[in-house]
């Protein structure tokens, strides 16, 4: 075993439900951000002291949480009011907000282009809410709406291929949209189990890895979507985080409570690590190699270190 639990994080209690959603950290300010969907704020903890710092109120149904080290930036989606934040770290408060589609959750950014995309998970009540939005960060503007197949769960950007890539839960597929022009689905790829979710990237290799509901990761050829190998996973998984320098792939799993260790290279599970039951999400802090659990029951940020 090669993960050591180190230290707990006491947190806000719950005020509500949610629990916590989606976390990044911005690594030369040592500052985690999580998303407390149940109190509607971001909780900041430092990552070189593993303590807790602050609270940020007034992010209603906040899910997302993205950092943008190169633009020294934070982004959040917050879901209950259709709307994404931007700050700077160490100036929360100074926020501004721009409004998007239904339901914003996943968020992917193009530094270059200062483009941020929030994919909707949206309303089924709502025609054509199942969607992406365009988002100009300098204008602060609203560019453009996105109808996708389904609804939609995480996303990230590949810089190399200068696109944006987001899961759909059903039907089972990962979208592409081109960043030099993001007013449409460029490409869709199949994906042959229920329910992709969790979303990373292997820039080395050139791949996509997603983690499906059906309790299986894939490795996917980013240009072509053709799967280059898979692997069981212990239960249904959430957010995912790829340690570059180790090529392992960390992924919470709710239920029964874990998080899984995958080599991405062999496409072999290596650990299966104890959480809480419900903790579904995660932060990887890769200059240390210290992976964060939220755990929903205890209100705690488990800290374990990696030592592969």
């Amino acid at each position: 075993m090669t993960m050591k639990s180190v230290a707990y994080i006491d947190l806000p209690a719950h005020r509500g439900a949610g629990g916590f959603d989606h976390a990044d950290i911005h690594l030369p300010s040592d500052r985690l951000y999580v998303a407390h969907t149940a109190n509607d704020e971001l909780n900041v903890i430092d990552c070189a002291r593993d303590q807790f710092i602050e609270s940020v109120p007034g992010l209603t149904a906040v899910a997302g949480a993205l950092v943008s080290e190169s633009c020294g930036l934070v982004f959040t989606s917050n879901r209950g009011e259709d709307t994404v934040s931007v700050f700077a770290p160490g100036a929360e408060r100074d926020a501004f907000k721009i409004g998007v589609g239904v339901k914003p959750n996943g968020l992917a950014f193009d530094p270059v282009r200062s483009i941020l995309i929030a994919a909707n998970v949206g309303d089924p009540s709502i025609p054509d809410s199942y969607s992406v939005s365009v988002v100009d960060i300098v204008r602060r503007k609203h560019l453009a709406e996105i109808t996708v197949p389904g609804r939609t769960r995480w996303a990230i950007y590949d810089p190399e291929r200068e696109m944006f890539f987001v899961n759909i839960a059903s039907p089972a597929r990962i979208i592409a949209i081109d960043a030099r022009a993001p007013t449409h689905v460029s490409k869709e790829y199949e994906i042959p189990a229920a329910g992709p979710h969790g979303l990373d990237l292997d820039p080395v290799a050139g791949r996509l890895l997603c983690a499906c509901d059906a309790g299986v990761l894939f490795a996917i050829n980013a240009d072509s979507g053709r799967v280059l190998g898979d692997v069981s996973l212990s239960g249904i998984p959430d957010v995912i985080f790829l340690h570059p320098q180790f090529r392992r792939l960390y992924v919470a799993i709710g239920d029964p409570g874990v998080i899984d260790v995958i080599d991405i290279d062999s496409m072999r599970r290596e650990e299966v690590v104890p959480t809480e039951v419900g903790a579904h999400t995660l932060a990887l802090d890769r200059k240390r190699s210290k992976v964060y659990a939220f755990l929903p029951q205890s209100h705690r940020a488990a800290v374990f270190v990696d030592t592969a």
